[in-house]
């Protein structure tokens, strides 16, 4: 009995050495940002912020070929996206799909092409490609392509710079330094941008790094915005009350120069 026992014993040891052997012989991504708050103000016209950091590891180099995939969500929100039709010679809006979330913003960079360093398994269950990022539940039981309304916001945000698939904009280097820049357009929409940084090998999420940037009004900007959703009947005066002066005052000077 002593002796089955002194066994077990070892082996438990073995496993749990072997336990942490795994754990040390893995990866982990250290990340940094450039910026961690962007302000929106009057001569806002678009920010860039660089993404940067390394590999840590406490084991040789695994031979699988290492990825980086870096995303940048914007806020999400439901969206209303409309199909026109003509009827009699004139174009309507004829059908129309809620979105149930979709983000504000959403940038995809990679240092290889999507399909070659996530798996569908890992893009379904993390959401990183733009179309898995768009929730889509639901359409009414009329519309039975409602997967081209979600098809046509992603086009028109692209269009638009809203979305962006920077495929090979990562630069990774000795599998351990990586780097990328991610363009943000000067169509924010305030909120917080959640960034997520993902190892892959072979397809599969080795390790994965959360953070964020804060997207804000500054100045007279987020006085006036913060004015228009708390009191609108005052802020919609107030705007009465300039477009009042502005155009008493215009035609002021064009009196002045005719005489």
């Amino acid at each position: 009995m002593i002796r089955v026992a002194a066994v077990v014993t070892a082996f438990s040891a073995v496993l749990g050495l072997a336990a942490v052997w795994a754990a040390g012989s893995g990866e982990q991504v250290v990340a940094g940002l450039s910026q961690n708050r962007i302000a929106i103000t009057a001569n806002f016209v678009g920010s860039e912020i660089l993404i940067f950091g390394a590999v840590k590891r406490e084991a040789p180099i695994p031979p699988d070929r290492l990825d980086v995939v870096i995303t940048v969500q914007g806020p999400s929100a439901p969206v209303k996206v409309q199909r026109k039709a003509r009827v009699f010679g004139i174009w309507v809006n004829r059908d129309q799909v809620t979105v149930d979330l979709a983000p504000s913003f959403y940038a995809v960079a990679t240092t290889a092409p999507l399909d070659q360093v996530v798996s569908a398994t890992e893009d379904l269950r993390n959401r990183i490609s733009i179309p898995r990022a768009i929730r889509s539940v639901g359409a009414p039981s009329g519309i039975a392509d409602s997967q081209t309304f979600t098809e046509a916001l992603i086009r028109l945000r692209q269009a638009s710079g809203l979305y962006v698939m920077a495929e090979g904009s990562v630069d990774l280097s000795e599998e351990t330094l990586f780097r990328t820049r991610v363009a943000l357009p000067a169509n924010l929409v305030e909120g917080e941008y959640a960034i997520r940084i993902f190892l892959t090998r072979g397809g599969q999420v080795v390790d994965q790094l959360d953070t964020s940037i804060v997207v804000r009004k500054e100045g007279l900007e987020r006085v006036l915005f913060q004015l228009a959703h708390r009191d609108p009947v005052i802020y919609g005066l107030l705007s009465l009350f300039i477009a009042i002066v502005a155009g008493w005052a215009a035609s002021s000077v064009f009196r002045y120069f005719r005489q």
